[in-house]
């Protein structure tokens, strides 16, 4: 009997041991856009997507409670670089969310792999986060360069677009989504004719509009995001670039831009999107929650703040600790599940492998309820969306 008492009190011990949280709470910061260009597409809607998900997986993990704090970044990477460290600090942080811009998400990905945290990034684009620079402390969840490049550049060179000019966000996500749909371009036997770079937050785009119409391209590219990419393809449309026969389109678009353009400025746009709210039973009820709490519709970037959570959460269950390595050994282990992500999986780089669908903005006759804005045209598997791994730099990668 005592020998029994013994290996149980034993195994309890062990069980206790091995289900470690530190500092007894898991502390997730949502690093965002609360104030600048970017707000809409992330921002509040990001924190409480988050939130969203700690309700849907349940208040505690491991028996420990679950918090979520957010921090504005105002697109500056020193602001978001101080924060974060402040985080690691004195906030007991062990996991980064969201931000978006690619310039921050580049700084703070490399402080997470030096401090050994986790970050789930949803709002940057630049896909060398999971190339040359990649890291096995990061999930980049949602999007990237690559994959809305190859997807809508190859849609649109099919239907005739062969000549193309950027106008491009000056900071590394533009540049990146450029230098990657010009790859893709050429591949398919087009050609860009030209671009011209802006800084962000730009109220006008006057003169970049006219050098793009004054090229001739069959296609107007903008690689840009948030309010520029909207006051782009509005000012482009006050110009008359469409009725000239030119073709927009916008290599990062939400259903917000839609939203603040237009239907009759943004129809027949084509976009690359991770998630859409009106794809089915599931996606509309999750999305009309979220509008109750937002008064919006949410963005992929969103949907992949609370999937990225929801699949950080489900790692620690299942790992018994929240120790980072740990961790993300169980991220990659586990299939990715959630209202927005079937069988999504996470390569050893980083980068999350899921679908992509390619919509098409509606006409304002087609649309039968609010924000009601796409028809999705394609589905592209993941495998077919993102960086091969024969193409990879990444180190982490066995090729």
């Amino acid at each position: 009997m005592r020998h029994f008492l013994a290996l149980a009190v034993l195994a309890a011990l062990t069980s206790a041991a091995h289900a470690q949280i530190s500092d007894d709470v898991v502390r997730i910061g949502v690093l965002t856009d609360l104030s600048s260009w970017g707000r809409d597409n992330s921002g509040p809607g990001s924190v409480e997507a988050a939130k969203m998900a700690v309700e849907e997986f349940g208040s505690t993990v491991l028996g420990k409670p679950i918090e979520i704090i957010s921090a504005d970044h105002q697109m500056k990477t020193d602001v978001g670089v101080q924060i974060v460290r402040g985080w690691f600090d004195n906030g007991k942080v062990d996991a980064v969310a969201d931000i978006p811009n690619s310039g921050i998400a580049i700084a703070v990905h490399n402080i997470v792999r030096e401090r050994n945290k986790i970050a789930l990034l949803s709002g940057p684009g630049a896909s060398s986060l999971t190339d040359e620079l990649c890291s096995p402390n990061t999930v980049h969840f949602t999007y990237d360069t690559y994959a809305l490049s190859k997807v809508t550049a190859s849609a649109v060179i099919q239907e005739g677009g062969k000549s193309w000019y950027f106008i491009t966000a000056d900071y590394a996500f533009g540049q990146q989504l450029e230098k990657d749909a010009t790859r893709f371009i050429q591949e398919m036997g087009g050609k860009v004719l030209g671009s011209v770079r802006h800084p962000t937050n730009t109220a006008d785009f006057s003169s970049f509009a006219l050098q793009a119409q004054s090229s001739k391209a069959d296609v107007v590219a903008f690689a840009n995001a948030g309010q520029d990419t909207d006051n782009a393809i509005k000012q482009s449309g006050e110009f008359g670039l469409v009725q000239g026969g030119q073709k927009l389109v916008g290599l990062l678009m939400f259903d917000t831009d839609v939203h603040a353009i237009g239907l009759k400025a943004a129809q027949g746009t084509y976009m690359t999107t991770a998630s859409y709210w009106n794809m089915d039973d599931a996606t509309r009820a999750w999305s009309r929650k979220f509008y109750e709490r937002t008064k919006v519709m949410p963005t992929m970037i969103q949907t992949g703040v609370y999937g990225s959570v929801l699949h950080y959460l489900k790692a620690i269950k299942a790992a018994g600790t929240d120790d980072p390595q740990k961790v993300m050994a169980k991220m990659r282990e586990l299939p990715i599940e959630d209202t927005f992500v079937h069988g999504g999986r996470l390569r050893e780089d980083g980068r999350v492998i899921r679908d992509m669908y390619l919509a098409k903005v509606k006409t304002p006759e087609q649309s039968k309820e609010p924000w009601d804005y796409l028809d999705i045209v394609k589905t592209v598997k993941g495998e077919d969306a993102f960086r091969p791994v024969s193409e990879s730099k990444c180190p982490l990668l066995k090729k």
